[in-house]
């Protein structure tokens, strides 16, 4: 543990960040405000008047924070060797405003782990790289406090980060090898810059993956604020095959889809992203076609899809911590089933061009000796 003065000269998010790479956690004394001090990553402060109990937070803040290895159980992931070809990784992102990208991440992995089941294929790993906070472990019902990125970051921040330790931080969940995002949002600063690319890289050793992204885009760095909160994502979006963009269809959700869609060629140029339109219904008053011509005002996809507004399947999955593919036939699953084979056709395409080869070279660079 760390305790340092709040206004401490050259306090930021950056020093904040090399204390946390050394799992050195940090309280600040004095009266600078909660709100600054939690964005570079300081969620314990004790007030000038209140130093007394500086004993009792430095100890709570040490039990709470410390990241545990994760433990061995019956839904450990096995380690083997690695496939000769990476698969595909698919990230899902999408706007402000939840338009579903959790729900779409995991229908999708969830459908290309039951192909790859059925099949007695490759794994699928559904990884959650959400930096405000994951969902992905609540959506399924994951009850372990265990964060999976966490673990992995910490490895990768002691250069110890390989296949093997990589698979201990996962959990397999119905069929997926799961890992799980931030148990809380403020714990960003602790995936350091590129662990993203690392991760992928492994992750895609084993098969398919799937990312459940956040909303944001800003690339925090360019005014100067230190380690940038969004860099998960970005990097993600920087090492996808696939792009899937999830807006929803009412008026509100299609005008942040239109500036989505236009953020994300600027971040990425040249991307051909898969637009799906999530809880579309006919009430709404426009149809498939009109929203499609909308979409292709602002972007070239690679296709538009649309999932029904089925909230009935939603809240049986949500209930039971289930996949649409647990609960039984549905119009949202049906749905699903036809997008994940629209974005990763099966047999699975190969990966020819550039791409092809910065992802092989990608896969080269994860692949450590144990």
């Amino acid at each position: 543990m760390a305790v340092v003065a709040a206004d401490l000269p050259g306090l930021d998010a950056s020093s904040i960040t090399r204390l946390l790479r050394g799992d050195v956690r940090t309280v600040a004394v004095g009266d600078e405000g909660m709100t600054s001090l939690g964005r570079i990553g300081i969620t314990e402060v004790v007030g000038a008047e209140a130093v007394d109990d500086l004993v009792e937070v430095v100890r709570r803040a040490a039990s709470r924070e410390l990241v545990e290895d994760p433990v061995a159980g019956p839904d450990a992931v096995t380690y083997d060797a690695a496939d000769d070809e990476p698969g595909r990784t698919v990230v899902v992102w999408g706007p402000t405003g939840a338009p579903g990208r959790t729900t779409v991440a995991i229908g999708l992995a969830a459908e290309l782990a039951r192909r790859h089941g059925t099949a007695g294929g490759a794994r699928v790993v559904l990884a959650d790289l959400d930096p405000y906070g994951g969902a992905v472990a609540q959506t399924l019902g994951v009850l372990d406090e265990v964060s999976g990125l966490l673990a992995a970051a910490r490895l990768g921040n002691a250069g110890e980060l390989d296949a093997r330790r990589f698979a201990a931080c996962r959990r397999v969940v119905a069929g997926m090898e799961v890992l799980t995002g931030l148990p809380r949002a403020d714990r960003w600063v602790e995936v350091r810059e590129a662990i993203t690319t690392d991760l992928l890289g492994l992750a895609a050793a084993r098969g398919d993956v799937v990312v459940d992204t956040g909303f944001c885009l800003e690339d925090d760095d360019g005014w100067g604020r230190g380690a940038g909160r969004n860099r998960m994502t970005l990097e993600a979006l920087q090492a996808a095959d696939d792009v899937v963009v999830v807006g929803s269809a009412d008026p509100v959700g299609l005008s942040r889809l239109a500036r989505a869609l236009v953020e994300l060629g600027d971040v990425v140029p040249g991307v051909a992203p898969w637009v799906v339109v999530n809880r579309m219904r006919d009430r709404l008053g426009w149809s498939e076609h009109d929203i499609t011509g909308m979409v292709e005002g602002f972007t070239r996809p690679l296709g538009v899809a649309f999932l029904p507004d089925d909230q009935a399947a939603c809240d049986r999955a949500a209930v039971g911590g289930k996949t649409l593919v647990e609960v039984g036939e549905s119009a949202l699953g049906q749905a699903m089933c036809a997008l994940a084979e629209r974005v990763v056709p099966a047999p699975a395409r190969p990966l020819a061009g550039r791409r092809a080869g910065g992802r092989r070279q990608l896969l080269k660079r994860s692949q450590r000796p144990a």
